[in-house]
């Protein structure tokens, strides 16, 4: 058992093929018996990902409303959701101004690094931060976090 805190530019990978799909969904293999966790804000990102990439010559529309109904049904059952609290907004203030991340970018981190937190204090094994943005990763890195870009699985 493993805990993955996944971003949405990696967790898009999941209902649209793109480099590291394989990867990402090897996630979800129920042997493994991994806990994946997103942020409460990440369900927004993913159903505009997949509409704006709809609306593109990427995926067709119809491709687009599919996947957006599998996500919100692997959102019943795939995904715990860890909810937005005043610690972790002002925590991701202080990150986007260390590291001048986008503001979901230092929400998705200041996410990762609470549960990271939980992980740590409570004698579990740490997560690995999951991202498919390279300044991200970056910041993810620095704050100590174990971190994974799918990009690197081809």
């Amino acid at each position: 058992m493993a805990f993955y805190y996944v971003d949405s530019s990696a967790l898009v990978k999941r209902y649209i093929r793109e480099t590291g799909s394989a990867w990402v969904v090897s996630l979800f293999d129920p042997t493994l018996n991994n806990d994946v966790l997103i942020s409460a804000i990440t369900g927004v990102e993913i159903v505009a990902a997949i509409i704006r990439r709809g609306r593109g010559p990427s995926i067709s529309t119809t491709d687009a409303t599919a996947a957006c109904f599998q996500f919100r049904s692997d959102l019943q059952s795939d995904y715990q959701v860890v909810e937005l609290t005043d610690s972790i907004i002002n925590s991701a203030m202080a990150l986007a101004e260390t590291y001048a991340l986008r503001g979901y970018d230092a929400v998705q981190l200041a996410t990762g690094c609470a549960i990271n937190d939980l992980c740590t204090s409570n004698s579990l094994p740490p997560l690995t931060f999951v991202s498919a943005d390279n300044e991200l990763n970056a910041a993810a890195a620095s704050e100590g976090l174990i971190v994974e870009n799918p990009n690197s699985y081809p």
